[in-house]
């Protein structure tokens, strides 16, 4: 049962961060593509270049799904969740505290947990790099 918990958790969260990357890089699923999310990025500060940190972003979560997702290299898969996750809580939520409801981090951090512990683990038997103990 602990495989297919690993390989529920993987799944969820790599396909989203796949999902927010094609929001991202393409504008797909109501996302606003690289140039809209350049902008957005400029507009918290960072400048110049929010074109290419929205790349950079999108690759990060595009890369960083699949791995994590497939279950191969998934320390790597984590990192670099784990990068975009800590750069949305030093840019955006920090600010607002821990929880949710005000903008917090509280969701951000819950993900970097579960992607930690998940590369920690291990991707379980389900997944393409699988190396039994």
């Amino acid at each position: 049962m602990m495989d297919i918990g690993l390989l529920i958790i993987r799944l969820v969260i790599g396909l989203t961060f796949v999902g927010h990357s094609l929001q991202k890089l393409f504008g797909w699923f109501g996302g606003a593509g690289i140039a809209e999310t350049g902008k957005w990025i400029e507009s918290l500060g960072i400048k110049p270049g929010g074109k290419y940190w929205a790349i950079y972003a999108g690759v990060f979560e595009l890369v960083g799904g699949i791995l994590f997702a497939a279950g191969y290299l998934t320390w790597l898969g984590a990192a670099l969740i784990d990068i975009i996750m800590i750069d949305a809580i030093v840019t955006v939520h920090g600010k607002n505290g821990y929880w949710a409801q005000n903008g917090g981090y509280e969701y951000n951090f819950v993900l970097i947990a579960v992607t930690i512990g998940v590369a920690l683990i291990g991707p379980g038997q389900y997944s393409l790099f699988y190396q039994a103990h």
